[in-house]
């Protein structure tokens, strides 16, 4: 396995992850899930890139549609999905959707 300059080491990139996302949205709901473990072997799993999952609740997005919310997500993440993130199931929510579930 191979590595990319600047990347972190394994067991950092879910806080980095989380503290990207806290400091861009202020979430009143964040989880973030490392997925690496189900992707061992995975072409795009090679240069050590890992495979998260996010679920990010905030009224900053209020009247974003879907789409705008997860590119919002990744402008968070911004560096991390060059150096660190493979792949990134997201789930960017509203607090007005939230409290409908």
């Amino acid at each position: 396995m191979s590595t990319i300059p600047g990347q972190l080491p394994r067991e950092q990139r879910v806080e980095a992850i989380r503290s990207r996302l806290q400091a861009a949205f202020t979430p009143t709901e964040l989880e973030v899930i490392d997925d690496s473990h189900r992707h061992v072997g995975h072409e795009g799993a090679k240069d050590g890139r890992g495979h998260y999952r996010v679920r990010v609740v905030s009224a900053i997005f209020a009247g974003m549609t879907p789409v705008a919310r997860h590119r919002a997500v990744y402008a968070a993440l911004d560096d991390l999905m060059q150096t660190d993130i493979h792949a990134l199931s997201i789930q960017a929510l509203p607090e007005t959707l939230q409290a409908a579930r």
